[in-house]
């Protein structure tokens, strides 16, 4: 009897060392603490794809009039993904052109017999221009025109924004600090032979805080009449990527083929 005993407790042996073996095998559960924070990190690294249309903007006065006449407002707006894209231009609007969104009655022209009320135009178009990844390019263009001038003004201003930390991008937030004397000597050899052309000294010559992302290089953009006459409208002078490299922050400079030596 003792030994049939023996002969059943060696049989059980394997199985009760076969269990702990078969348990280490077994994938570790991942603790709760650490896919929350896993989804977290995925989460803030994720950048959105914008998706924007132009829409009017509802005005509180569409026409304003006082008493040496009146300006007629068109104000349109981009509609985005992203509701703090649009609270920006909605707030730059509204700081722009207060009077159209004004709920004060409008004051009786004064005007001769016969003589037709001084009318005044004011335009302002936001639209989607671009996006790389994480940064993303608007533009603001406006015209107006005063009652009795020979023309109209129109500007384009470009906004770039960081979707990462959902600012605006300015040009000293790019460049690499103390650049920028190097980066205006560089803009202005890359661009010699228009603003010899035009008679503009290297002295005379300023960086502007207005710039997009064009498609060889940054471009700056210039006010009407600040570098050329009316007629040949904003001036744009590009300054290549290749010669951004050392210059312009990594993160801010889009990704180049690396170009055999020459």
């Amino acid at each position: 009897m003792e030994i049939r005993k023996n002969k059943q407790w060696l049989w059980a042996l394997p199985v009760s060392f076969a269990a702990p073996v078969m348990t280490g095998c077994q994938e570790r559960a991942v603790p709760k603490s650490e896919q929350a924070s896993t989804t977290k990190q995925e989460k803030s690294e994720s950048i959105a794809l914008i998706q924007a249309k132009v829409v009017p903007v509802k005005l509180t006065k569409p026409e304003a009039c006082d008493a040496d006449g009146c300006m007629q407002y068109d104000i349109q707006t981009v509609k985005t993904n992203l509701k703090w894209i649009d609270d920006y231009f909605i707030d730059r609007i509204k700081k722009a052109d207060p009077i159209a969104f004004s709920t004060t009655p409008n004051q009786k022209i004064n005007i001769t017999e016969g003589a037709d009320p001084n009318l005044s135009q004011s335009s302002t178009y936001v639209r989607f221009v671009n996006q790389q990844y994480d940064r993303a390019t608007f533009a603001i263009q406006t015209y107006t025109y005063s009652s009795g001038a020979a023309h109209g003004m129109h500007h384009q201003e470009f906004v770039n924004f960081d979707l990462k930390t959902k600012k605006r991008l300015a040009l000293q937030d790019i460049l690499v600090k103390g650049a920028e004397q190097q980066v205006l000597d560089t803009l202005y050899d890359s661009n010699s032979i228009w603003l010899d052309q035009h008679s503009i000294e290297r002295t005379k010559l300023q960086l502007s805080d207005n710039f997009y992302y064009g498609a060889n290089g940054i471009v700056f953009v210039y006010p009407l009449y600040e570098l050329a006459s009316y007629a040949e409208g904003m001036t744009e002078l590009t300054l290549p990527y290749v010669a951004l490299t050392k210059l312009v922050k990594a993160e801010y400079l889009p990704s180049l083929p690396k170009y055999p030596s020459p």
